[in-house]
């Protein structure tokens, strides 16, 4: 049985060692920095050639790094069973009683494959803003940004959004699984989300691209389920 090692609300966000400093965040999260600078209510977080804006109210503090850091330190909230994968996949037909809101199917789809509510809300906000009709210049479509050919695999119709929510909830569960050993599971799996699987293995961990360290903070950020207000998708 595959054991996935979900990396939940103590996770230390760390890159390729370097030494700096930490920025604590009041939630428990670490960010690996160069240096940063505090304007008003907002502080600048400077890590190689990206600048990450954060409000000033969300640190707990800055701590000094002054050798480099050699593994991410982890603490595992919780080790959670996967649900069993079927055989072959089979498309996702909504039932009438199905909430069809991003809230009601980031619910559904993360009780499906035993995942945490908020962590599969908050990559559904950080690619699509929720919005079940969006598409990137790259050709990713819907609540998860499925690329065709992933959606193809997944054997999802993407733009049928309970499907889209089920196939990037399906592939984010793949994506822990893969990298089930590593202590810093959940961001190998966001960066492969973003970037491919190829480029994780390439660079070793996660890529130096400025869009994926990014949108995993992104993620980071969001971690929230999304507000009752958002419409159903249609």
């Amino acid at each position: 049985m595959i054991r996935i090692l979900y990396i939940i609300g103590f996770c230390a966000l760390t890159w390729p060692a370097w030494a700096g400093e930490e920025i604590v965040l009041h939630t428990g999260f670490r960010l690996q920095a160069d240096r940063h600078e505090v304007d008003g209510g907002t502080i600048r977080i400077f890590s190689g050639d990206g600048v990450t804006e954060l409000p000033f109210s969300q640190v707990a503090g800055v701590e000094p790094v002054e050798s480099p850091v050699e593994s991410p330190k982890v603490e595992a909230v919780a080790v959670i069973p996967p649900a069993a994968p079927a055989p072959e996949p089979e498309p996702v037909k909504a039932s009438p009683l199905v909430d069809l809101t991003p809230a009601g199917l980031a619910d559904t789809v993360a009780r499906k494959y035993s995942l945490p509510t908020a962590f599969v809300a908050s990559v559904m906000h950080a690619e699509s803003g929720f919005n079940a009709a969006a598409v990137s210049p790259k050709g990713a479509i819907g609540l998860m940004q499925l690329m065709p050919d992933t959606a193809k695999a997944l054997g999802v119709d993407p733009r049928k959004p309970a499907e889209n929510a089920d196939g990037g909830a399906r592939y984010l569960r793949d994506l822990l699984a893969r990298y089930e050993d590593r202590p810093d599971q959940v961001l190998l799996a966001l960066a492969a989300y973003n970037a491919g699987t190829a480029a994780v293995e390439r660079y070793h961990g996660v890529p130096p691209y400025r869009e994926t360290r990014e949108y995993i903070i992104r993620v980071l950020k969001t971690w929230n389920p999304p507000p009752a207000s958002v419409e159903p998708a249609k």
